[in-house]
């Protein structure tokens, strides 16, 4: 596993607990992160000893989003040409997408912790995630309408099919600010916590659990459940039809079913 400037990645029980780790910035993502981010999770889909991740932020902010600082250097590489304009921002877009598409596209679970600040950048992340859990005092924004520009990195995509349409309309039209129980009323996230310490224990309990099952199951499910955002139902009853006729041979089906009869704890490979 390589050393990151923008995160420390630790791996535990079979967890990957990926955390953004700029505290002295608000954990605001520069350059690296956005590099780093697709090195790591490129690592977390290649480690079959990983089975699940938990994506969080040092101190106490998960993140304050994109660095300005970044946004003011893509400024500077612009010229007078706009057709050499766009086509250079196009692909900036194009690259920063890629980067939360490497979290969406993990065939792992994905688990974000949130607490205190959550804005711009950091919603389109975590919508990115499979589920999303919140402290008290985490305060989530869609900010880019605040500084003239629409969202472009997944959360005006993501996030239709996580809080509803009108919710998300009304969120990145407005920029405002809202807290963790507003946040699970709408369901962006599924629990809220007292603090950090009991968030980051919690999400790592829900953790824990996930690993302990069959990995192949896991990754099925994920698959057919990510699938049905873009298909049909009849179409996602065809494609579940032919990945199980595959993955019910595996000797993870045996070991389940032979761990329930026995009322043993099941014990599955990576």
């Amino acid at each position: 596993m390589s050393q990151y400037t923008a995160f420390t990645v630790e791996l535990a029980d079979k967890i990957a607990h990926v955390q953004i780790n700029r505290p002295e910035k608000i954990n605001s993502m520069n350059a690296a992160f956005w590099s780093e981010i697709i090195d790591i999770f490129q690592w977390i889909d290649d480690t079959d000893e990983v089975r699940v991740v938990v994506l969080s932020g040092a101190g106490k902010h998960f993140s304050s989003g994109i660095d300005l600082m970044m946004l003011a250097g893509v400024a500077n590489e612009l010229g007078k040409d706009v057709g050499r304009n766009a086509r250079l921002l196009r692909r900036k877009i194009l690259a920063l997408q890629a980067s939360f598409n490497a979290v969406d596209n993990c065939r792992k679970p994905v688990l974000a912790a949130v607490q205190g600040y959550c804005l711009g950048g950091a919603i389109d992340l975590i919508a990115a995630c499979d589920m999303r859990y919140a402290a008290e005092d985490a305060q989530f924004s869609i900010k880019e309408i605040d500084i003239g520009m629409a969202a472009d990195v997944g959360t005006l995509q993501r996030l239709p099919r996580i809080i509803g349409d009108g919710m998300l309309r009304e969120l990145a039209y407005t920029g405002r600010t809202f807290g963790a129980e507003e946040a699970r009323g709408m369901g962006l996230v599924n629990r809220v916590y007292s603090d950090t310490a009991s968030l980051l224990d919690g999400v790592m309990g829900i953790a824990r659990e996930i690993a302990s099952k069959s990995p192949i199951a896991i990754t099925g499910t994920k698959e057919m459940i990510s699938y049905m955002r873009d298909h049909r139902i009849d179409d996602g009853l065809e494609y579940v039809a032919t990945w199980n006729a595959a993955m019910l041979q595996s000797t993870d089906l045996r070991v389940a079913m032979a761990a329930h009869m026995s009322k043993q704890k099941p014990e599955f490979l990576d």
